[in-house]
Formats: structure tokens, C-alpha cells, sequence
């Protein structure tokens, strides 16, 4: 299975690692330590060199309650560094943003990828990937960031979360997307309680049914410190065992700040499988 990703096609017969590069002050985990280009461009390479397959760079923090940002200052934030990773970079760029203005001008400087929290939903957003190359990860998310984790509720948290990204998958092919072009995410810690959260890891094998590639993004989430009780610089370990178990249930990239650890943990299960 091949994912094209701009200039880059990814092999997917195995899970891929994309490494998480914020270019914010205030992210969840490591708000303010990337917040300069220089800073962000350096850490990059050092994902790369730890092994990422994908570099996943945003400018605007999405965290439970985080506010938003305008578009000048997320701008301001990620082309930079687009445009300098672009010249140095040998793995894909993904850029992480809900603005379509931030995406056309993105993939202008080098994206070779789309990593949308709100599943293309944005007015204009569908277009500026179809008149694209670039690659695109649908995610789902209930609410915004600022309201999500206030009192997320579902039925019945696998089915609805399942039947919406087969709905957004529809609709991104109906504007042009090619299927193989795109990636579903289910969201984690995206307006999902503890129980939520592990029943979608517990049945995550079900959502490969709808037939994409999944991102899986759970390093240094909350619900792995309801579950093993450590703090966002102490979830390492319990972040690798989120992401292999994912691995196992059929994810084919997984979004994580912590390259190498994850990298080594693949290269097991790798061998094993």
C-alpha cells in the first residue's frame, strides 16, 4: 500500500513514525521550546536523524481549551520553517492546520501533506487539497478545542466516530481527492473521555474497516495519565505502549513526539510480526 504524499510516496506495509515539530507557545506538551524558526528547523532534523518518516509542523495548539490564532500569526509561525525544511528535508512535510489559506500557502513552500483536525469541514479547504498533490489526514473531533473536553458524549463512541470519517472520506472523494491520498485519524483526546478514548484504542482494528490508512496520535495524552498517572514529561512509556498496541490494531502512522523511543519499540514488533 502506497500513500502519496506530495513528491514522496510512502510504503505503508509497515507503521511509519511522523514527528511532531510545534511552532507555538503554548502546546500541551511543549509549548515555547520549537517557537522560533531556528529552534524549529534544528529539532526537525533531529526527529529525522532519530529515525521520522514524516514531519508534522504546526502553528497553532489545539489542546482543551487552547484559543485560537489569527491567520497572519499561524502564517507567520509555519511557512518559515516549511520553506527551510523544504531545501534540507528527505522525508515528507505535513503541515497541521484547519485554515485553507495556511494550507494553499503551505503546500506552496514545500507541504507535501495536510493534517486537518477538522476534517477539510472549513469553507475552501476541500479545494485547496483536490488542486493539490498533497497528501491529507482526516481527523475527527467533537466540538473545537475550546469547548471538546467540557462534556463529550456519544451512544456508541466507535460507530459514530466511524461513521463520520467515512462521511468526510465521501465527501473529500466527491471534491477530487484521490482515495489513496488519504489518511483517517480517529482523534484521540479529541473530545473523548478516559473510557472513550480507550474504547477506541481496544477497537481501533474496526476502523480499518472503512478501508484508509489511520494516523494515530496519543503521545503525552491526558488519557495516558488518567491511566498510568504521570504527568505530560513523564508519558513516554506509557505513550510507546499506546502506540504499539495501535500498531498492532492496523494504525500505519503514528504521531508521536518522542522519535527514537517509538522507532526502536516499531523495530520489535517489526521483527516479530
Amino acid at each position: 500500500m502506497n500513500f502519496p504524499c506530495g513528491k514522496y510516496r510512502l510504503n505503508l506495509n509497515r507503521p511509519h513514525v511522523m514527528g511532531i515539530v510545534n511552532v507555538t507557545p503554548d502546546s500541551f506538551s511543549d509549548g515555547g521550546k520549537f517557537s522560533s524558526t531556528n529552534l524549529a528547523v534544528a529539532h526537525a532534523l533531529k526527529l529525522i536523524s532519530e529515525g521520522a518518516d514524516i514531519l508534522d509542523i504546526g502553528g497553532e495548539s489545539t489542546r482543551p481549551g487552547a484559543e485560537p490564532v489569527s491567520l497572519d500569526e499561524e502564517l507567520n509561525r509555519v511557512i518559515p520553517v516549511i520553506e527551510a525544511l523544504h531545501k534540507v528535508s528527505s522525508v515528507p512535510i505535513s503541515v497541521d492546520t484547519y485554515k485553507p489559506e495556511v494550507m494553499r500557502l503551505a503546500i506552496a513552500a514545500g507541504a507535501d501533506m495536510v493534517n486537518d483536525v477538522r476534517a477539510l469541514q472549513e469553507e475552501g479547504a476541500l479545494e485547496v487539497v483536490a488542486n493539490s498533490q498533497a497528501g491529507v489526514c482526516l481527523m475527527h473531533m467533537q466540538g473545537t478545542p475550546q469547548t471538546m473536553q467540557l462534556s463529550p458524549s456519544y451512544v456508541d463512541v466507535v460507530n459514530e466516530v466511524k461513521q463520520f470519517l467515512t462521511d468526510r472520506l465521501n465527501v473529500a472523494l466527491a471534491s477530487g481527492i484521490t482515495k489513496n491520498r488519504i489518511l483517517l485519524d480517529p482523534g484521540f483526546g479529541f473530545g473523548k473521555t478516559r473510557t472513550h478514548n480507550i474504547e477506541l484504542i481496544k477497537h481501533l482494528d474496526q476502523l480499518t474497516e472503512i478501508g484508509q490508512p489511520l494516523l494515530v496520535g496519543l503521545s503525552r495524552k491526558s488519557v495516558l495519565a488518567a491511566i498510568a498517572g504521570a504527568d505530560e514529561s513523564q508519558r513516554l512509556y506509557a505513550g510507546i505502549a499506546a502506540s504499539i498496541v495501535s500498531a498492532m490494531k492496523g494504525a500505519k502512522i503514528l504521531r508521536v513526539h518522542d522519535v527514537k523511543a517509538t522507532v526502536d519499540a516499531l523495530k520489535v514488533l517489526i521483527a516479530i510480526q
